[in-house]
């Protein structure tokens, strides 16, 4: 399944899904997640071994949008002059490698500080390759593109003098290694559809600025048990980010205020989720926009 979406720790818990807790207690992988835009799918195609390079509409099922050529990208993007732009600099530089991924676009080369989205990241020296992209997920699989299999990327993509990769890495510092013993008998968890409507009244409140009060969270989720899970499962995500050391990774600032990074993403069994303050990130994110 492609990386078009992530869910948030907390929300995957409405629907009883457990196995959230695990994951943030066991050793797996955590990597820094990159504020950059647009997104952008590249590699050799698993269908004609031809390299490509697209947003996330190379996942498209029926309107295949996949760039090949310059023309592909003016026929596709045209009416998208910043996206097309990119994808001209991208298909000339990205080094063409085997395999597909995809990472985030964070600026063309010349500049200490780059603001692609909504964080400002500013490097330690001018970066003086042509393009910065920060790649985090590989796919695989002998099929089209929108049947493949998304993994967090934990290998390394080498730089080049026109293409500068931006990986950080994290380590975590040593905590509790028990996750805590949850009681489901009294938790009314929610159905898929129930859920969905949820997490969009939740998202309404964090756009507004406002905390996540139990008072306001039992409005909508008619629980006072699962109030407190989610809220415990909250606390447990913070505390994990606050154990985390980022390594090569720019400082990023939003209105000025340096910050821990976006976020992360954990990659478990059942797949990837993110680690994300939504009251400073998600918030910002919300009410300044998006990258056009």
């Amino acid at each position: 399944m492609q990386n078009k979406h992530l869910d948030h720790v907390e929300d995957l818990i409405l629907t009883g899904d457990l196995s959230v807790l695990d994951a943030l207690y066991n050793p797996n992988h955590i990597s820094v997640k990159m504020d950059g835009a647009p997104a952008l799918v590249w590699g050799t195609h698993p269908e004609n071994g031809k390299f490509f390079v697209c947003t996330k509409a190379a996942f498209n099922k029926q309107k295949i949008r996949v760039c090949y050529t310059q023309d592909d990208i003016f026929t596709h993007f045209g009416h998208q002059p910043n996206v097309a732009q990119i994808l001209f600099k991208c298909l000339k530089y990205l080094p063409q490698t085997e395999g597909v991924f995809q990472g985030d676009f964070i600026g063309f080369g010349g500049q200490s500080t780059y603001k692609p989205n909504t964080i400002t990241y500013k490097f330690s020296e001018v970066i003086e390759e042509e393009i910065i992209i920060a790649p985090h997920t590989y796919y695989t699989g002998d099929c089209p593109l929108y049947e493949m299999e998304a993994h967090s990327l934990t290998g390394e993509l080498i730089s080049t003098n026109v293409c500068h990769f931006v990986q950080p890495f994290t380590d975590r510092v040593c905590g509790h290694t028990e996750p805590p013993k949850v009681n489901t008998d009294l938790i009314q968890f929610l159905s898929p559809k129930e859920s969905k409507i949820a997490k969009q009244h939740i998202n309404a409140l964090i756009r507004s600025g406002q905390e996540l009060t139990d008072e306001d969270l039992y409005g909508i989720l008619g629980c006072n048990y699962l109030v407190n899970l989610y809220q415990m499962v909250i606390e447990i995500k913070e505390d994990l980010m606050d154990s985390l050391i980022v390594y090569d990774c720019p400082k990023a600032y939003i209105n000025g205020e340096q910050i821990n990074q976006e976020g992360f993403v954990l990659s478990y069994d059942c797949g990837m989720m993110k680690l994300v303050n939504r009251q400073i990130f998600s918030f910002s994110n919300f009410t300044q926009g998006r990258f056009q």
